[in-house]
């Protein structure tokens, strides 16, 4: 596949799993077996960590989940994606209770793609910044409370 058909698949997942929160599209995209070097230990594997972090853990806490791309840059197989997941917390998010603001999630994402379907993934989150958003440490000058 060329980097211009890679980056559509990159897009679509973006739009149609993240933004629209279709699960069907998880077979369409996302390869059965799919590598994620980002996975936390004891995640499922496969499309099962994926569909268990954006649909069970990230929808769940963030109804809204949408994601804007940046940036986009692919070369041969990988396309990496700078962008930000923006959702209003509305559910719990591993143990947070929701504080119904939205918050801003930053993320950096490479994979791989074959035969039009998600083969590897790597991931850089801006945890930090989340969890100052939503109140679970404290941003840099906040005065204690």
């Amino acid at each position: 596949m060329s980097t211009k058909q890679n980056k559509a698949v990159v897009r679509r997942l973006n739009e149609a799993i993240i933004s629209q929160g279709n699960v069907e599209a998880l077979e369409e995209l996302v390869a059965v077996d799919v590598h994620d070097n980002s996975a936390l230990p004891g995640s499922p594997p496969g499309r099962e960590r994926v569909k268990q972090l954006f649909f069970d853990l990230y929808r769940t806490a963030f109804p809204d989940l949408r994601a804007e791309i940046y940036d986009m840059i692919a070369e041969g197989d990988k396309v990496v994606t700078r962008k930000a997941f923006h959702g209003t917390h509305q559910g719990p998010l591993m143990g947070i209770p929701p504080i119904g603001r939205q918050v801003t999630i930053l993320v950096t994402d490479i994979v791989r793609v074959v035969d039009g379907q998600i083969v590897k993934h790597w991931a850089n989150v801006d945890q930090l910044g989340l969890m100052q958003q939503l109140g679970v440490i404290p941003a840099p000058g906040a005065m204690p409370a």
